[in-house]
């Protein structure tokens, strides 16, 4: 968070507001104030030349009611007399007086004397001498450059008439000096009383805004994660109690803050240590969480893929276009495989709902459903290969069967081959279903294993010597045995059908004057043995698959052998029991290599045993 400036500080605004009320209030009194001086300054002047006026105007009347002899002055000598003995305190103040006519006679201005006898032009004075009426008025007086007040008062004769008028006029410079003088004395009062306040108002505006910028402090190292430093209190205003509620917040944050970082990283390591992949979204559909197991499910960085769609994290363009829609459809099945590894994955939808009940997100939870689909798929392969295997037999049984009960039982000839034919499908529906047995009992691990310490090279030649007093006279059998002993922990009976599973498919799929060679090679920890026959051989991308239940390489000669698909699945079964691992080669047209090995035992077992 940037430093805030002084000039963009709460402090300034403070001052400002602070200011700008005192400066309001100033003017608002000032304005009062002066206009009720200038009020009262013209006022006491309007009076004081009323009075004058009065004064004067009743001394006027005498003189012109008064009868005079021929030693008394005339009325213009006596009018002039009066006129001068008023004292009017202000050079610039003009007297006039006029008889009934308008002429002048008389005046206080020296410099006006010459104009004793001439008529008035004035219309004030014409009109007070018509209609007997005081004219007064202020107006701007452009050859003295100064306001002037006129009052022009009538004088009126014994008879009630009017027998002249008497002139007043006063400059008002004088009162506006004042004014501007008392104005001047209110501003230079009024700077200094701002000056004083604004200095106040900075201090004031300290002691509010110094706990106002320590919470913002506070504030900002709160926003850090930072929950141990205090405000200190200065008062019991209700700044002081904000900034003990600002530390109790602080407290119960500090609380919060360590409550829900012990929830995160709980859920970070139960994310992280889930074998199941989880992906959170925003409303939208965007990424905004993805755990480790979830980015090794569909190989990408987690922090390459926050914000993206999650309809293309999960390549479901072609199946979904609406985010809203996932939920609905509870789980799906998507498939990452490619063309060397198949790859499964079960993903279950959510919705993460407010108190409003409107989504705010999504919850996806994946897992690898490979082998499970991969099991389910052998199941439903297995059920359907059992299936079609004792079909078969039992059509051919039934057709035989019938044929026999139409009447063939009396045929002497017939009727044998019939019963034969049953009989051999009989065994080997009858084989089947022990190999079904023994592979279930392996399955569910309730096959028994009587296993003891055995010289592995005098086993395998007696259990090649048995096929040789029973070998086809077309097949060469020949055997590479080492010298020496060689002690191998195993089962004799379940290793005899291992060599009798391997053995005998090499007999039935070896031409006429083929070859069926049985090596064994002993390594440091193991003994290898690998029976070649020299057949039709196996497809290389059909390898893997001879060990699965019911696979054929080539379905019709095995059945007319009367093989059962299932005897290199329980050879399989029965070398992985031993701790062993078995394997094929081959080359199309060339024959086929069956390899298991099986672990040799130490020689400290061996004395123990």
């Amino acid at each position: 968070m940037n430093k805030v400036g002084f000039f963009r500080s709460i402090q300034l605004k403070f001052i400002i507001i602070y200011i700008l009320l005192l400066i309001l209030a100033v003017q608002v009194i000032g304005s009062f104030f002066t206009d009720r001086l200038e009020e009262e300054l013209m006022d006491t002047f309007k009076a004081s030349v009323t009075e004058r006026v009065e004064m004067l105007s009743y001394n006027l009347e005498q003189a012109f009611t008064r009868e005079r002899s021929e030693e008394d002055d005339n009325l213009e000598q006596e009018i002039q007399a009066i006129v001068d003995d008023v004292n009017t305190d202000n050079l610039a103040t003009t007297i006039h007086v006029y008889d009934s006519q308008g002429s002048i006679l008389g005046t206080n201005q020296l410099d006006g004397r010459a104009d004793i006898g001439k008529k008035s032009t004035e219309t004030n004075v014409k009109n007070t001498l018509l209609f007997d009426q005081s004219q007064k008025k202020m107006y701007f007086d452009p050859q003295t450059d100064s306001r002037v007040y006129v009052h022009v008062e009538p004088l009126i004769g014994t008879e009630g008439l009017s027998v002249g008028a008497v002139q007043f006029k006063a400059s008002m410079e004088e009162v506006y000096n004042q004014i501007e003088e008392i104005n001047n004395i209110f501003l230079q009062g009024s700077i200094l009383a701002i000056s004083i306040s604004a200095i106040l108002g900075i201090l004031v505006a300290r002691t509010i805004t110094k706990p106002i910028k320590e919470m913002r402090e506070q504030a900002l190292i709160m926003s850090n994660g930072d929950f141990t430093q205090k405000l200190d209190v200065y008062g019991r205003d209700e700044i002081g109690q904000l900034a003990e509620t600002f530390n109790d917040l602080n407290s119960r944050l500090k609380h919060s803050y360590a409550t829900i970082e012990e929830e995160r990283r709980k859920l970070s390591s139960v994310l992280s240590y889930m074998s199941d992949g989880v992906i959170a979204t925003d409303q939208t559909g965007a990424v905004t969480l993805m755990n480790d197991a979830a980015a090794r499910m569909i190989g990408a960085n987690p922090d390459d893929v926050i914000g993206d769609d999650l309809i293309d994290v999960l390549n479901l363009e072609e199946k979904l276009v609406d985010i809203t829609k996932l939920p609905d459809s509870g789980s799906m099945i998507i498939d990452f495989s490619d063309e060397e590894t198949p790859f499964i994955i079960r993903a279950n939808f959510s919705t993460v709902v407010d108190e409003e009940e409107e989504a705010t997100g999504y919850i996806t939870v994946i897992s690898d459903v490979t082998e499970q689909e991969k099991i389910e798929q052998e199941r439903r392969d297995f059920v359907s290969n059992v299936s079609h295997e004792l079909r078969t037999p039992l059509t051919t049984m039934k057709s035989y069967l019938e044929a026999l009960s139409d009447g063939a039982w009396e045929n002497k000839e017939i009727a044998p081959r019939f019963l034969d034919v049953t009989q051999k499908e009989t065994d080997r529906m009858i084989r089947m279903v022990n190999d079904l047995l023994q592979l279930s009992k392996m399955d569910s691990d309730e096959l028994p294993m009587y296993k003891e310490r055995t010289e592995f090279m005098d086993y395998v030649q007696q259990v090649l010597d048995r096929y040789e007093m029973n070998l086809p006279e077309t097949i060469t059998l020949e055997r590479h045995i080492p010298k020496g002993k060689s002690f191998v922990w195993m089962d004799r009976d379940k290793i005899t059908q291992v060599f009798d599973n391997v053995i005998t498919n090499a007999f039935k799929y070896s031409p006429e004057g083929g070859k069926v060679r049985v090596n064994l090679e002993v390594r440091r920890h193991m003994v290898i043995v690998s029976i070649q026959d020299e057949g039709m051989g196996v497809p290389y991308d059909k390898l893997d698959k001879i060990f699965d239940r019911f696979y054929r390489a080539d379905r019709a000669r095995t059945r007319k052998l009367g093989g059962t698909g299932l005897g290199l699945a329980i050879t399989k079964e029965l070398v992985e029991a031993h701790h062993g691992k078995i394997w094929a080669q081959s080359k199309e047209g060339s024959g086929t290599t069956i390899l298991f090995t099986l672990p040799l035992m130490g020689s400290k077992r061996g004395k123990g045993k």
